[in-house]
């Protein structure tokens, strides 16, 4: 088991090296720059700007300076957010879309799962199709319209929630964001468990199960386990989705996490913010993978990873 996680984190490092490489120049070549926005400034200033941020350097020079930072973990200074460094912008905001994500991540699995086992056993009754009918509803509708209209009736309507805000956590803040976030997960998540568990259920030994006159719960349990497959391998992006924040919800919300960072770095050509986002979301999305391997020898044991 070392020797396949070692491997699969050496074998990460070239498809890092060329998402960082890929970005780089693709946010250097676009017109615009990160000081454009800036209104009459003087040229002696623009120039002493460029030279403090090394943008006067040619851009392969820019380029390796890059690359020599990052390999000693320092992702520079951000343009546009002043006096911070990145890694200092992410120290604050990720533990938030992280804290945001893992219980988004528990509840979409918690509900997803027991909905779509629920539906799996009722298959073609009426439980069945409304599960699926509001799974459907759940996939389809994006969250940039669940989450106002979460607002205006449990906020707006009712009171019981604030409409925004983070207040260092509270948990009546968090709930309209964590559940904005759950909703689409654990509809894609339901349907999963009920495709596959529907055909874990003809298994020939599932069947040899019930001929053994083992209790049905024993009996689903049992298929459950090699049903949850699909909902690992999705699991990988999704989880890594949901860690490193959504920009649509922490807007909506006003969360001070690390997906609205994106959005921002991109609007004002921060350079390094950019690539730092990028950085971070393209390791939680192999470190969650690797996970998810190790996850299915578990589940299943036909899969070795020697």
């Amino acid at each position: 088991m070392i020797s396949f996680v070692l491997r699969r984190l050496l074998s990460a490092l070239p498809t890092i090296f060329i998402v960082v490489t890929v970005s780089f120049f693709l946010i250097r070549v676009a017109p615009g720059g990160p000081f454009d926005g800036e209104s009459h400034i003087d040229p002696r200033i623009l120039e002493n700007l460029k030279r403090v941020y090394q943008l006067d350097q040619p851009l392969w020079m820019q380029y390796w300076l890059f690359l020599k930072n990052l390999a000693h973990g320092d992702l520079g200074p951000s343009f546009f957010f002043k006096d911070f460094t990145v890694a200092q912008l992410f120290a604050v905001s990720l533990p938030v879309s992280m804290e945001n994500g893992a219980a988004a991540l528990a509840l979409a699995l918690a509900f997803g799962i027991s909905l779509g086992t629920v539906a799996a056993l009722r298959q073609n009754h009426g439980v069945d199709h409304a599960v699926m009918g509001v799974a459907t509803i759940g996939v389809t509708i994006p969250n940039f319209v669940v989450g106002p209209l979460l607002t205006l009736i449990f906020a707006l309507g009712l009171s019981w929630l604030p409409a925004g805000g983070w207040n260092n956590g509270a948990f009546a803040n968090r709930v309209l964001p964590v559940v904005t976030l759950a909703l689409p997960q654990m509809a894609v998540i339901a349907r999963l468990t009920r495709a596959s568990l529907i055909e874990a259920l003809r298994a020939n030994h599932i069947r040899t199960l019930r001929a053994l006159g083992l209790p049905t719960t024993t009996v689903t349990l049992h298929a459950l386990r090699g049903a949850l497959l699909p909902v690992v391998s999705y699991l990988g992006p999704a989880a890594a989705n949901l860690m490193t924040g959504s920009v649509v919800v922490e807007r909506i919300f006003g969360i001070p996490g690390v997906g609205r960072y994106f959005v921002d770095g991109a609007l004002s050509r921060d350079y390094t913010l950019v690539m730092g986002t990028v950085i971070l979301i393209s390791v939680f999305v192999i470190v969650f993978n690797l996970i998810v391997d190790i996850l299915y020898s578990f589940l299943d044991p036909r899969v070795r990873m020697e």
